[in-house]
């Protein structure tokens, strides 16, 4: 998760609509699902892990929650989508979860988020936290990937950032898997600041497309 953003703040609260969304929003990666966070996923997550697994379809997992996913955090994403209704839903947090196999059961893994909508110059910050026992999987690195293809291909969104502190190299190797570069310090001491924008996607699927272009003159 990203550096902290509630404490301290007194957030814009505006007047919208509480009606949420008829069927959570749903993404997908390789092994996992991610599910929007609605304000009944939070209720029944302030009710206890049992709720929450319950209306996910999972077991309850024995360390939740995952890593900097405070019960602070769960308050700040609660009131955000109270005060800024449906259209809010999916820029706030995200429940990854593992996908079934014939192997193995389906597992609550973790939670990835956004900080809020895009602001003015059209900037999204992202977080990501996955359970202790589950780390190590590439869980990390597909919450990532997951949400900056989905933010980036919001017509609203041009940069999707995030913070990590420097001696936290399993979060800087999952940034810098998913195509993010430090540009700077962060603004708390010891973090940095990493970005991803629209821009260097269309620049790597443009470089893409002309290696795979040389490749096919070269067979020809």
């Amino acid at each position: 998760m990203p550096p902290n953003p509630i404490a301290g703040q007194d957030p814009d609260v505006r007047t919208h609509s509480l009606t949420m969304p008829s069927r959570p929003l749903y993404l997908q990666s390789t092994h996992l699902d991610l599910v929007a966070m609605t304000l009944v996923h939070l209720e029944a997550e302030a009710s206890g892990i049992k709720d929450l697994a319950l209306l996910l379809g999972v077991s309850p997992p024995k360390d939740w929650p995952p890593g900097h996913y405070s019960s602070e955090t769960m308050r700040f994403f609660h009131e955000r989508l109270a005060a800024e209704g449906a259209d809010s839903v999916g820029w706030y947090g995200w429940y990854a979860i593992r996908r079934r196999t014939a192997l193995q059961a389906a597992a609550l893994v973790g939670v990835a988020s956004f900080i809020g909508p895009p602001d003015e110059s059209g900037t999204v910050e992202l977080g990501f936290s996955v359970l202790p026992s589950l780390r190590g999987q590439g869980h990390a690195t597909e919450m990532a990937d997951a949400l900056v293809d989905y933010a980036l291909a919001q017509p609203s969104v041009e940069l999707v950032i995030a913070h990590a502190s420097i001696t936290n190299r399993p979060a800087i190797s999952v940034l810098l898997h998913s195509g993010f570069q430090a540009v700077a310090p962060g603004q708390r001491p010891g973090t940095a600041r990493f970005e991803r924008s629209a821009q260097a996607v269309l620049a790597d699927s443009e470089a893409e497309d002309a290696t795979e272009s040389s490749i096919e003159d070269d067979e020809e």
